[in-house]
C-alpha cells in the first residue's frame, strides 16, 4: 500500500524539501501552509509524481485544522507518517527588548499548532500501527541557550520533551517519535526572524556551509524508514562548522 504523509508548513524550507523528497519515493502527501499560491502550484508540480492533497490552513487556527483534517478523503485517511515542521523564530532582541505579540505568535506556532496537529493525527497513526511515525522538528535551541533565544529556544525545549512524553503515551501502539534538532540551517526561516534584511541573512551564512534543507529531508526520510522495531528518540544535527560558544562572562 501506498503509504501516505501530512507535512506541516510544506510552502518553504524543509518542509517544501520533505514534499519533495517523499514524493519522489513514491509516497502520498497531505501538504499545508498558510500561502495558498505556493502550496497550491508544489501541489500541482509533484502531482505528476504522486498524490497530493494541498490544504491551505494556519496551524494556529484550531477550528480551522479540525476541519481540514475531518475532510481528510478516505485515500489520505490512514497516515505512516507526521513531519510536524510549521514553526518561526521572530526577532533576536534580548528579552528586555522583545515585541510580547512577537512572542506570542512563537508560542502559538511552535507550541499550539504543533500541539493542535499531533492530537487531530495520533488516532489515524495509531491506525497504521507499526512503522508509523511522527517527526517533530525541535531546534539545538532548545537544548543550548544562546543570547536572543529567550523564547523561541523555551518553545523547541517543549517540542523535545513534549516528543519524550509522546513517546511514552504511544508504547505498544506502534507509533515512532522523534525530536529532529537542527543547527545552523540556510532556509527563508531564518529570513523571516530578521524581519527580511538580506544583508544580514548572507552575513550569518557566509563561509559557514550551513545545513541545507535537503539535508534535513533527507534524514527525516531516514528516520521514517527505520526497521519498525526501532525508535531514533531524538537526533541534534549541525553543520561541521558550527561548535558551541564558551560561557559568557560580565565583569564590572
Amino acid at each position: 500500500m501506498q503509504p501516505t504523509l501530512f507535512i506541516t508548513g510544506t510552502t518553504s524550507g524543509f518542509g517544501e524539501a520533505c514534499a519533495r523528497r517523499f514524493a519522489a519515493a513514491g509516497w502520498k502527501l497531505v501538504i499545508t501552509g498558510r500561502r495558498q499560491d505556493r502550496l497550491e502550484a508544489l501541489a500541482a508540480e509533484l502531482s505528476a509524481t504522486t498524490s497530493v492533497l494541498p490544504l491551505a490552513v494556519d496551524v494556529r487556527d484550531r477550528a480551522a485544522m479540525q476541519a481540514a483534517i475531518d475532510g481528510l478523503p478516505a485515500d489520505f485517511a490512514t497516515l505512516r507518517g507526521l513531519v510536524n515542521n510549521a514553526g518561526l523564530a521572530l526577532g533576536i532582541n534580548p528579552a528586555q527588548g522583545c515585541d510580547l505579540d512577537q512572542w506570542e505568535t512563537m508560542v502559538d506556532t511552535n507550541i499550539k499548532g504543533l500541539m493542535y496537529t499531533t492530537r487531530m493525527l495520533l488516532p489515524r497513526l495509531i491506525a497504521h500501527g507499526a512503522g508509523a511515525s511522527i517527526v517533530n522538528v525541535g531546534s539545538v535551541a532548545g537544548n543550548w541557550p544562546y543570547p536572543g533565544g529567550n523564547v523561541y529556544g523555551g518553545t523547541k525545549a517543549f517540542v523535545r520533551q513534549f516528543s519524550l512524553g509522546l513517546r511514552c503515551d504511544l508504547a505498544g501502539t506502534g507509533v515512532r517519535v522523534t525530536d529532529l534538532e537542527p543547527g545552523l540551517c540556510e532556509s527563508e526561516f531564518t529570513l523571516v526572524r530578521f524581519g527580511g534584511d538580506q544583508a544580514r541573512y548572507d552575513a550569518t551564512y557566509a563561509g559557514a556551509k550551513p545545513v541545507q534543507p535537503e539535508d534535513i529531508a533527507e534524514t527525516i526520510f531516514w528516520l521514517m524508514n527505520q526497521p519498525a522495531h526501532l525508535n531514533i528518540n531524538n537526533l541534534e544535527i549541525m553543520p561541521v562548522s558550527q561548535t558551541w560558544a564558551g560561557f559568557a562572562i560580565h565583569r564590572e
